[in-house]
């Protein structure tokens, strides 16, 4: 037997309405092709469905069988055809953010409560699991949007820039540096360096600074949260290098003291990946928008 949709919308009709004239109407259909529909689908079964004596009409035991799949069966299309109907419009679907950028969620946190807020319908997940493999994860659509500031050259990928900013250094307000406006790669040859578990590839302080001047620390220390590198660098165990948009609200603390890398400074960028095409989803350029800020100022 080969049961389609039309099969259990018809089954569905005619027991909520009573009869072939009113079923065909609700369904859009001709009686005469309702009632070809149904000796169709009985000639299929091999037995009758509906009791044709008396009105109204009623479904036999067969036909309330087939009912019951139908009303299983029907509700979940209907929720389905909604969804994809959401989706087209750009209302619902989902956004998995995967992370380049271990200071981001600084300020990613409250852009996605924002988010959420004003697309509740939105699938959000932010793939901290990717951290490392962003972009991969991008190409394989296990991602739908990478921040980063390490942007690659990659088929199908496009960037947008978020907004500007500037690494700088954090010494202890102590420091002999601490008097000066900026550091020159050499001062933090005898320097213990805190940074992030990351790719050294992927850390301002090597890829923009030490590593072209091929200056190396005399020690590296990592640690996973930006605090816990602050207070490390407050009570003299070395030396960080973070975002402005980070050290920000430690601008007033008096045991620290912020440089820039190198007289002029060294300006980077966050940016949001994407596959080419999804900025045609609403939703995806909502979170653009929100994420998006003014450049940010050197605090010195």
């Amino acid at each position: 037997m080969h049961l389609d949709l039309r099969h259990l919308r018809t089954i569905a009709a005619i027991h909520r309405h009573g009869g072939l004239a009113r079923a065909a109407e609700a369904l859009n259909l001709t009686q005469s092709a309702l009632s070809h529909q149904l000796k169709g689908l009985e000639g299929q079964a091999g037995v009758e469905l509906v009791v044709r004596r008396g009105k109204p009409l009623r479904l036999t035991a067969a036909g309330l069988r087939l009912l019951r799949t139908a009303e299983q069966v029907l509700p979940l299309i209907e929720a389905a055809q909604d969804e994809f109907r959401a989706v087209e419009a750009g209302s619902a679907g989902r956004l998995h953010v995967a992370m380049e950028c271990h200071a981001c969620f600084d300020w990613l946190l409250p852009v996605m409560d924002r988010f959420r807020r004003a697309w509740p319908a939105v699938d959000i997940d932010i793939r901290a699991s990717l951290a490392f493999q962003a972009l991969p994860a991008l190409i394989r659509e296990t991602a739908d949007l990478v921040v980063t500031s390490d942007p690659e050259p990659l088929d199908g990928i496009i960037y947008q820039p978020l907004f500007d900013y500037a690494p700088l250094l954090a010494v202890p307000a102590s420091h002999p540096l601490a008097e000066r406006g900026w550091v020159a790669p050499e001062d933090l040859a005898g320097e213990t360096l805190i940074t992030y578990p990351m790719d050294r590839a992927r850390l301002d302080v090597f890829s923009h600074f030490l590593t072209p001047a091929r200056v190396e620390p005399a020690s590296v220390r990592e640690v996973e949260q930006s605090a816990v590198a602050l207070m490390l660098v407050a009570s003299g165990r070395g030396v960080t290098v973070l975002p402005d948009w980070v050290l920000r609200r430690e601008a007033a603390n008096p045991e620290l003291a912020f440089l820039r890398l190198g007289p002029g400074g060294v300006l980077r960028r966050v940016l949001a990946a994407v596959r080419e095409g999804d900025l045609g989803l609403p939703f995806m350029g909502h979170f653009l928008r929100l994420a998006r800020t003014e450049p940010i100022r050197l605090l010195r």
